[in-house]
């Protein structure tokens, strides 16, 4: 093939997913966006290495044989395309579409003629994990079908609930003794029905979502709407289980928020208010009892009151997939009802949970994330070189995008402060092209610039961080007044070319003290010690200088290999005073994400770190 020839088809080829991009709806997305800096550049190495750079034929492989009796491989076809989905709406490529297309013909050529799409044989469907397998099946083929327009993808994922529809429902097994963790496992696949119901507008999945609903207040099942209603902590919701991984366990947390996005879902249709207190008063407790400082929770996979005990070493400890269905929980709600705080979670989850799960290079995302010790890949699952987490963490990065920026009728909610080019149509037609420029979170100073297609009015919500303290907002050099950390701005007028926004944020370093240990936290961003920077042992105690809580804080110009941002805090370390008396020691710390992101010795990390005990402060309750 000649160079000339090649480069025609390869325009030809650009003009069909143009094309594909208009009839799909695609091309009118009311927001486009590029996120810059170094969260984009991971963004873009997670959707090279760990979707583009993912074996297909691996993924579709378990649905062939249907011989399964226990296992899960039926999940990561359906996370994988979830990942490339949402990555091809972000950044569109031949590459990544003709990926796609071949992952979908694969899945849909196992598809036997009553509609099953899994790896469980008749004898054992219903059981253990097929149902769940079933809810990622269809979830990839209709987001599939959402961006092309291939009817033949929802065509499968319509079999495949119908099927599921003549197995289970009144007269027939019930979904919430099915699988595991009082049927939670399986009945999350609420999600993928209501989508189905709202491109088919067929009762029978209306009907099949309602008792998938009510199912969940029966003896048996894990009654998320009452005693969420009941104000029941997440961690309490049944007893401690005699076996961990059984239908009795009902503290399972990334099957327990799957089901309230599903329930979330069936909200929009019903706006039965219970439902969506359910979710609000879940998640409140969640954010009070479980998520920790570096903005995720779970230990061995399931709530235990965690925020409370983050400080005690505990096996298991923020899964990876957990971190991501948080995030996408919080970001479903935040659409709902614009409720700045689940902004501030999604920051706070995003720069230092999220992250933290990625090796370095983004080759891999860790299955665990804890806030201390060494990070490793985590075990292949289910025969497979893959785990459930490298599978889904690339869907935590691809959200990062819609989270940013959010059209809401004339209205632009600004939720990332990081650096971005965005393009918005606005509900009266007008584009509005938006240029975000700063280093943030290494420093507060941030200049959003506008340029709108012509005068228009537009209300900005700008998000001031819940973190923040101080801050100073400038309109075209003109001084905005009433900020409130933790609140939207509000600034509303007819924004013309070339108008500037400047936010100053006080970046400041804070110490947390819990259970006699201590941590600290830059702006956003958990800290921790790393033993890259050599200066002693990461699990020494010490005792942070502080003056009511605020710390003297120095960047660091030269930092190891790898490491994203470096810290120096002036500390006094150990136990002994003699040598040198009570001089601080300058102690050095880095971001969270990139605390032993070498996943080796190297790099070993710990958060909370002891505080040394000085008893000339105790004050004695008797001699």
């Amino acid at each position: 093939m000649t160079r000339n020839r090649f480069r025609r088809l390869l325009i030809l080829k650009l003009y069909l997913v143009a094309i594909l991009q208009v009839f799909t709806g695609f091309a009118n997305d009311s927001t486009q966006i590029k996120i810059n800096g170094y969260i984009g550049e991971k963004i873009h190495q997670v959707i090279e290495k760990r979707v583009l750079g993912q074996d297909v034929d691996m993924l579709v492989g378990p649905f062939k044989y249907k011989n399964e009796t226990w296992c899960w491989q039926s999940e990561f076809w359906g996370k994988w395309m979830l990942s490339a989905v949402a990555a091809y709406k972000y950044k569109p490529s031949i590459a990544l579409l003709e990926k796609m297309d071949y992952a979908v013909e694969g899945l849909l050529a196992t598809q036997l003629k009553n509609g099953y799409i899994g790896n469980y044989g008749p004898e054992r469907q219903l059981t253990a994990w097929d149902i769940w397998g079933r809810k990622y099946s269809m979830l990839g083929l209709i987001r599939y079908y959402e961006i092309t327009g291939k009817k033949n993808a929802l065509k499968g994922a319509v079999k495949v609930a119908e099927h599921l529809m003549s197995q289970i429902g009144p007269g027939k097994e019930d979904i919430t003794y099915t699988g595991f963790y009082h049927g939670m496992a399986s009945s999350s696949v609420l999600e993928p029905i209501i989508y189905l119901y709202q491109h088919t507008k067929k009762e029978e999945f209306f009907d099949f979502a309602t008792y998938v609903v009510k199912q969940w207040e029966t003896q048996g099942g894990p009654k998320l709407v009452s005693k969420a209603l009941s104000n029941v902590s997440v961690k309490d919701r049944f007893p401690p289980p005699e076996k961990w991984w059984s239908w009795e366990n009902g503290q399972k947390a990334y099957e327990m928020m799957s089901c309230y996005e599903g329930l979330l879902e069936y909200y929009k249709i019903t706006k039965n208010q219970k439902y969506l207190e359910a979710i609000v008063k879940t998640v409140d407790n969640i954010i009070e009892t479980e998520i920790n400082i570096a903005g995720s929770g779970s230990a061995v996979e399931c709530w235990y009151g965690g925020k409370e005990k983050q400080t005690k070493a505990a096996y298991h400890t923020m899964e990876t997939c957990v971190t991501m269905t948080w995030l996408k929980l919080c970001n479903a709600l935040l659409d709902i009802t614009q409720d700045v705080k689940y902004a501030d979670q999604i920051e706070k989850t995003l720069y230092n949970a999220l992250l933290a799960s990625v090796k370095e290079d983004a080759s891999d995302i860790t299955k665990y994330s804890p806030l201390m010790g060494i990070k490793s890949m985590g075990e292949d699952q289910c025969k497979l070189p893959i785990h459930c987490c490298n599978a889904n963490g690339p869907r935590g990065f691809t959200l990062v995008p819609d989270f940013a920026v959010k059209r809401i009728g004339q209205a632009v909610s600004i939720n990332y402060l990081g650096a971005f080019d965005a393009s918005l149509t606005l509900e009266n037609g007008e584009i509005l092209q938006l240029n975000q420029k700063t280093q943030y979170p290494e420093k507060g100073s941030i200049t959003l610039k506008i340029e709108p297609s012509s005068d228009v009015n537009v209300a900005f919500n700008l998000r001031i961080p819940q973190w923040n303290s101080k801050s100073s907002i400038k309109v075209n050099g003109e001084s905005i007044d009433n900020i409130i950390s933790g609140e939207y701005l509000k600034i509303e007028r007819i924004w013309k070319k070339g108008d500037i926004i400047q936010i100053e944020l006080e970046m400041e370093a804070k110490l947390h003290e819990l259970n006699g240990y201590q941590a600290v936290t830059w702006g956003p961003l958990t800290l921790a010690r790393d033993a890259r920077f050599h200066d002693g042992d990461v699990s020494e105690s010490i005792t942070v200088e502080h003056e009511d809580k605020k710390i003297e804080i120095t960047p660091l110009s030269s930092i190891p290999k790898h490491i994203w941002l470096g810290f120096s805090i002036p500390c006094l370390v150990g136990t002994n005073l003699e040598s040198g008396g009570k001089v601080p020691k300058d102690i050095k710390f880095c971001d969270f994400a990139s605390a032993g992101n070498t996943w080796t010795e190297e790099s070993r990390y710990r958060v909370w770190i002891e505080k040394t005990l000085n008893v000339m402060n105790m004050k004695y309750e008797s001699y």
